[in-house]
């Protein structure tokens, strides 16, 4: 017998200190405000620092959710060890050939974050060798950091020895950068604050990397001779505007480092030779709002993947290097509207791209001699394809990833000239999987303007389509971002027990093409809501599930829709997981100072200036929407150092939803006081947190 939550614990009471915000010609009220330290961008780095009354709230909402959930332990150890038996403890990513050596990643044991290594090719027969060496240990270097570890980046010279790696200690994503020799020991560079990123110039002196301000933001592209101890970091490129980001890295030849200013609709491509790291930058394009381009150089020509001159869904077009201006710009493939260009790579002779079409992907290969094309697609209803990145230019093997919700994932090398396709590696699921035990399947469902919703449904052989199932709904629909239908095992153990498992493809995300983002944004924002809310209706209706049974997932953005979800139609749902959701929209959209507040703009307006913007956001914004309402249970997670949904955001919602409960189903919060956004980064480590959400919905269900 399933147990149940325990409803006979007393809830934490959060103090109410009102604060009356005066907005253009508006006024709000705010009671739990006062949850966000006043002293925050120095929590990001240093927990401790978080105000005594804060964190003890804090740990008092920890333990009512402990208490609460206590009897679900055996049942949350149970789903953990099965989570744990679908992975190979001793797996590894398949080499990545880069000339000389081939680099890979690979868990020994139980690790929580494995090694990473290479091996030598032999420059003749290109065999790899079966003899590796270890080059980073993260597993033991993790030993280091007790209360959080994660591995930002791993980044190889161009001559294979020297090895340069970030590390975040405290889940705030202020990574420090190290370098080492391949057969010796590490030593710190002084860098603390990057993003993570990493990126060497041709010279193996010169690193670049990316820094973030006081506000958590990357801001800045730095470089230095990383041997040299005299030498001073370089600045290379400061972005002043708060609204864009920086990223840095290289092109698909690794001729040119390259520097990325965006923001979620925006972009803004400099170059520099790589073997001339210390040349001045060359803007390939100037910032034009809404216009945004990636560049793929080809011998001494520019492949740009761009949305210029109305291609909603992308076109690809060509130039000369020397004159980058969009003026030049000529076009190659033209833009076919529905038809989503995700992803470009160029190669010494091919041009790849990666589309969506009808919401399943696929590659489409150009020979860039006879300009001849070959397309590689599969035959399941629902299914996953990846572009993996390789080292390689001088090529004419891609390597691409491909699973289906009940197809474990395939490594696949697809020979460019021959058309041969390798399969070199399928994940193995060492408890055993058997596809036929399961059915995927892809359905639309009609929304109420009468728009069709990509629904993908994962479901046990032994589900009968009579209503009495219950069903996980997971949706995300935001920033464009397509939730793929791809194997995953975790979720097999809500499916093995009667547990239907259905991605909502709402507006918002890209699933049909780029206007399926844009009907999901700013002022049609309310589509995203009223699709996932159509869906869950939809599936009731076609006797998937019913009323009452079905349980909201999201994340992030995702539970941004959750919160919505449950506002708005709170009998549909069973209950609700809301992992470090944005939910305090209207207040965060609000603070210029916040790390992702002007660089989301864009995507969900500015109410600081604009009323429209205001009064759209405040009229779905889950904080400011909580009605006196029989809420179902709702378990709400955050991450005290997280710079993205910043713990107060949950810790706010998780208090006016128990304000208004008007009926006996708790709402539970934990906040996890040693990490970030990404929860903990440790394989089994995530997967324990995993299993606790997975007890919650089935004591629900």
């Amino acid at each position: 017998m399933i147990k149940k939550l325990r409803t006979n614990i007393t809830p934490p009471v959060t103090k109410k200190v009102l604060k009356t915000i005066k907005q253009l010609d508006k006024t709000r009220y705010d009671n739990y405000s006062w949850l966000k330290d006043d002293n925050w961008q120095s929590v990001m780095t240093d927990s401790s620092k978080l105000n005594p009354e804060i964190n003890e709230h804090l740990n008092k909402e920890n333990l009512y959710t402990k208490q609460v959930l206590e009897d679900l332990e055996p049942l949350r150890e149970k789903i953990f060890q099965e989570m744990k038996g679908r992975l190979e403890p001793n797996t590894s990513t398949v080499p990545s050939p880069d000339y000389n050596y081939a680099y890979n990643h690979k868990y020994k044991d139980n690790d929580e974050h494995g090694i990473y290594q290479r091996f030598p090719i032999d420059q003749t027969t290109r065999e790899i060798s079966e003899d590796p060496q270890v080059i980073l240990d993260a597993e033991e270097l993790s030993k280091l950091y007790p209360s959080y570890f994660d591995i930002g980046d791993v980044a190889h010279s161009k001559n294979h020895e020297w090895l340069a790696y970030s590390v975040d200690g405290s889940g705030a994503e202020n990574y420090e950068i190290f370098i080492k020799p391949m057969h010796g020991q590490a030593h710190t560079t002084k860098i603390i604050k990057s993003n993570g990123e990493i990126q060497w110039a041709k010279d193996n002196n010169i690193l670049f990397w990316v820094e973030r301000d006081v506000n958590q933001r990357p801001c800045a592209v730095y470089a230095k001779n990383i041997h040299d101890q005299l030498d001073e970091p370089k600045l290379i490129y400061l972005e002043k505007d708060p609204s864009f980001f920086v990223s840095v890295g290289e092109t698909d030849s690794g001729n040119y480092i390259e520097i990325n200013i965006h923001n979620h609709t925006t972009n803004e491509v400099w170059i520099i030779p790589s073997d001339k790291p210390y040349d001045r930058p060359m803007c390939i394009n100037k910032r034009t709002s809404g216009h945004e381009y990636s560049i793929h150089d080809h011998n001494e020509d520019l492949y740009i993947l761009t949305n210029y001159n109305n291609s909603t869904d992308f076109a690809v077009m060509h130039t000369s290097i020397n004159k980058p201006g969009c003026k030049h710009w000529n076009l190659v493939i033209p833009h076919h509207p529905g038809t989503l260009i995700l992803g470009l790579r160029t190669f010494s002779n091919y041009l790849v791209r990666l589309v969506r079409e009808n919401a399943l992907p696929k590659i489409i290969i150009r020979n860039l001699i006879d300009n001849s094309e070959k397309v590689i697609s599969f035959d399941e209803e629902a299914y996953s394809i990846s572009l993996m990145t390789g080292h390689e230019y001088k090529t004419r093997s891609l390597r691409f990833s491909y699973s289906s919700p009940t197809t474990p994932k395939q490594i696949y090398d697809y020979d460019m000239h021959t058309h041969k396709r390798v399969l070199l590696q399928t994940q193995n699921v060492p408890s055993g999987h058997s596809a036929t035990d399961y059915k995927c399947e892809r359905i639309y469902i009609k929304a109420r303007d009468g728009s069709d919703i990509p629904v993908t449904l994962l479901y046990h052989s032994r589900f009968i389509q009579d209503g009495k199932s219950p069903l996980l709904l997971y949706g995300y629909g935001s920033y464009g971002i397509t939730i793929p239908a791809s194997f995953r095992t975790s979720i097999l153990p809500l499916v093995d027990r009667g547990i239907t498992y259905a991605i909502a493809h709402i507006r918002g995300g890209m699933a049909k093409g780029y206007k399926w983002y844009l009907d999901g944004k700013l002022q049609k924002k309310e589509n995203t809501f009223n699709d996932y809310i159509d869906v869950g209706v939809g599936l009731c209706e076609k006797k998937y599930t019913s009323p009452g049974k079905i349980c909201a997932y999201g994340g992030s953005a995702g539970g941004l829709l959750v919160g919505a979800a449950i506002n708005q139609a709170p009998k549909l749902f069973a209950g609700a997981v809301a992992a470090v959701p944005f939910v305090d929209v209207l207040n965060t959209m609000s603070d210029s100072q916040l790390p992702l507040t002007p660089p989301e703009w864009p995507e969900w307006g500015n109410p600081l200036i604009n009323s429209h913007d205001y009064d759209c956001i405040a009229a779905y914004s889950p904080y400011e929407n909580v009605n006196e309402n029989d809420y179902p249970p709702i378990l709400i997670t955050g991450g005290l150092t997280d710079p993205r949904v910043t713990y107060w955001e949950p810790a706010k919602w998780a208090a006016i939803l128990r304000e208004n409960q008007k009926g006996n189903s708790p709402i539970l919060l934990k906040i996890n006081m040693d990490s970030g956004h990404q929860g903990q980064p440790g394989r089994y480590d995530s997967l324990k947190e995993v299993s606790l959400e997975y007890a919650f919905i089935i004591s629900i269900s």
